[in-house]
């Protein structure tokens, strides 16, 4: 029998992502900033455990009841009720009419491969868009699970720094019916830039009338506008007007559960399919059992009781209201700073986006010499996280882009 062949990425993108990772962990400098994490950092640039989350921790482990054991395929029963409440709503329609479910997944990336599969593989679609750009791992996620062709709309305009939204909806009429529309829910990732009220409805309106199905990548509730409630309407917005749908959230941001790997994927059907949920919640078993058997037991712990108790739910929304606001002072610690320096450029868009991210403008060439020259590293594509400034280094990263951006 043939030893396999194994071929190699043949991925440009990739390898250079791959390649400005590997040189930014290598490099000891003490003038260091990491900008490429897609993690929250405090004001020392450390991760940050949530105070309720420590505690409710503590509580968990020093539980008689507490053990490693495996917990259902599909996750708890405590989990799969209140996720799903906190991105559709307490009095979501779809959860009352009993035509919606959720189940655990292990983070968000596996709810994103476990609905792909789902669509694939039990209602045939083979057609899928992702914005362009989008984060990384979408496009592999959904070709990994059997996607045959993967397509892209227009999302960012590189000339006013924002959404090029006549190009999305261009895309979107153009695309064939019953194509798979990935939507970035809020804090786009690695725009930072979000769709208003009204441009989600005109959203709604052409994919109602091309009949495309949605699937909302949540990966962010609550860190764009520190309000869960309110990074949540777009989701609700299509469940009120009758789309079928899958949702897909994590936990890793906004309670900050990054190893924890916790997500969702919920299941949205039209009204009049009820029974048809069962079906659905077998077969994703199928395929939970095929690529992981059953998520994580403590993660999921901590999230059913943040979300179960009042008062820690009460302390998990202040934590999250706190990092929201720091990341938005260090936007605008950011924006005076390079006004000041005079900059080339208009800066508005550092402050009018959103999230952990902030496409900033610089080009690949710029990003190289802002590592090499000043031991300062984002991606290629000029995404930096914003939560890797603090009042100890913004006026330097400051200085490094206006360097790269007039060093000709």
């Amino acid at each position: 029998m043939a030893s396999p062949t194994f071929s190699a990425v043949n991925s440009k993108e990739l390898i250079d992502v791959v390649d400005v990772c590997i040189r930014c962990y290598a490099d000891a400098s003490e003038e260091k900033i990491n900008l490429i994490p897609g993690a929250y950092r405090d004001e020392d640039g450390e991760p940050w455990v949530l105070p309720v989350v420590l505690d409710l921790e503590k509580k968990l482990v020093q539980s008689v009841t507490y053990n490693h054991e495996y917990i259902l395929f599909l996750g708890t029963d405590s989990f799969k009720t209140l996720a799903p409440r906190l991105i559709l709503g307490e009095e979501s329609p779809a959860l009352r009419t009993g035509r919606a479910l959720g189940i655990q997944t292990v983070g968000g990336s596996g709810a994103l491969r476990i609905g792909a599969e789902l669509l694939v593989r039990h209602a045939k679609y083979d057609t899928f868009y992702i914005s362009e750009p989008t984060w990384d791992n979408h496009e592999s996620t959904f070709l990994y699970a059997g996607f045959s062709t993967s397509r892209k709309y227009r999302y960012w305009d590189p000339v006013k720094r924002g959404v090029d939204f006549e190009g999305l909806i261009e895309d979107l009429r153009e695309a064939p019916e019953n194509s798979v529309i990935v939507l970035q829910l809020c804090a786009h990732n690695p725009t930072g830039c979000d769709l208003t009220k009204k441009q989600w409805t005109e959203v709604a309106d052409v994919m109602e009338e091309r009949k495309l199905f949605p699937i909302f990548d949540a990966a962010y509730q609550g860190f764009a506008s520190g309000d869960v409630e309110e990074d949540a309407w777009a989701v609700r917005y299509f469940v009120d007007r009758g789309f079928e749908m899958l949702v897909t959230q994590s936990f890793s941001k906004n309670m900050g559960l990054y190893g924890d790997r916790v997500g969702c994927l919920t299941v949205v059907l039209k009204e009049g399919r009820q029974k048809e949920l069962a079906s659905v919640e077998f077969m994703l078993t199928i395929i939970a059992r095929a690529i992981y058997l059953c998520p994580t037991r403590h993660g999921g712990e901590i999230v059913v009781r943040i979300l179960r108790d009042s008062e820690a739910r009460k302390q998990w929304l202040e934590s999250l209201r706190k990092m929201v606001e720091r990341l938005k002072v260090a936007r605008q610690s950011l924006k005076e700073r390079l006004d000041e320096l005079g900059t080339p450029g208009n800066w508005n868009h550092i402050t009018s986006q959103s999230g952990m991210f902030s496409f900033t403008g610089l080009t690949s060439k710029q990003a190289a010499y802002m590592a090499d020259e000043h031991h300062m590293y984002l991606l290629p594509n000029g995404r930096a996280n914003i939560c890797a400034l603090n009042d100890n280094n913004v006026d330097r990263f400051a200085q490094a882009v206006h360097d790269s951006i007039t060093m000709e």
